[in-house]
């Protein structure tokens, strides 16, 4: 048994597929093939199940792989240990965020990041919460940047930092010149969401109670995939939509006009860095943490006289 066998049949329970895990892996099938054999002879069981189709692992054969993979990361562990001894920063890191993070946080850090850590090699995926926790089970990336807490027991989770929600709303919106609002200032009716496994969706349902309302139909059924789609509805078919605070920065004086603030204790998402229970790259994954707490203001650091809303994966 070695490394290399383990590797080849992580990629199969990925891929489902000998030639695609054979093509991912750089070795033709029939390396592959034969190495997967070798070990099933070895250890005396069936890993994959080959009458079916996609091939599939066995009963033993999931117990088997789970177990290459935490000891693929204990071996990548070695290197790790070797770096910090060397007092060097460097590998490969790959984080998913979510959309409506991404476009936002990513500009903050990201260039001082890359300047300062030259020998690392960053891959980001723009995923949602669903699928950021399922790449990190699958180790398929390394770390996410997402709303938080998820109260996933297989996922360790550190705060990063308090990202506020505030108002979106066209001139015809009535608050009553209202400074600071109140949620159920909110008329649900005319409130526009992002469509359905965004975690932001599931907090402004939480925060305006959507559940327990009744809520109109409107003439345009629109769901938006994107905080920017959403202001725009906002300003053409006019309504009120519920945005996070970092996504004000490029925002122009006419579009500023239309935000609102929410009365203290603010609500907020708690934006947090997500890691598999076996992650082994801590130093790459502390120099991340500190180049995003230097981008941030300081008073988006603590939760202090703010309203965490809670994250949920589905909206019922």
């Amino acid at each position: 048994m070695n490394l290399q066998q383990l590797e080849y049949i992580i990629a199969i329970d990925k891929y489902r597929h000998f030639v695609k895990a054979a093509e991912a892996c750089f070795v033709t099938q029939a390396t592959l093939s034969m190495m997967i054999k070798k070990l099933e002879e070895e250890l005396e069981v069936k890993i994959f199940d080959r009458s079916k189709q996609p091939v599939v692992p066995t009963d033993i054969g999931e117990k088997i792989i789970l177990q290459a993979k935490i000891t693929l990361q204990h071996a990548q562990k070695i290197k790790e240990l070797i770096n910090e001894e060397q007092d060097k920063i460097s590998g490969e890191l790959r984080i998913g965020i979510i959309p409506t993070l991404a476009p936002y946080l990513l500009p903050l850090f990201l260039p001082s990041y890359l300047k300062n850590y030259p020998l690392v090699k960053i891959q980001i995926s723009e995923l949602t919460t669903e699928e950021i926790v399922q790449r990190l089970e699958r180790n398929e990336i390394d770390a996410g940047i997402l709303a938080t807490p998820l109260e996933n027991k297989i996922l360790i989770e550190k705060p990063l930092f308090y990202e506020q929600f505030v108002v979106y709303a066209s001139k015809e919106e009535q608050f009553r010149n209202k400074k600071y609002l109140l949620a159920e200032d909110i008329d649900v009716n005319r409130l526009w969401l992002l469509e359905e496994g965004h975690c932001l969706r599931s907090q402004v349902i939480n925060l305006c109670e959507l559940k327990s309302k009744e809520k109109e139909v409107h003439q345009l059924d629109f769901a938006a995939a994107s905080i920017e789609t959403l202001k725009k509805i906002v300003e053409i078919n006019n309504g009120i939509t519920i945005i996070p605070c970092l996504a004000l920065a490029d925002m122009t004086k006419k579009q500023m006009q239309n935000i609102h603030h929410f009365k203290s204790p603010a609500p907020v998402r708690e934006i947090g860095l997500v890691t598999y229970r076996h992650f082994i790259k801590e130093k790459l994954l502390l120099s991340l943490e500190n180049e995003i707490l230097k981008a941030i203001p300081d008073e988006m650091k603590t939760a202090t006289k703010k309203e965490v809303l809670k994250v949920t994966l589905k909206d019922n």
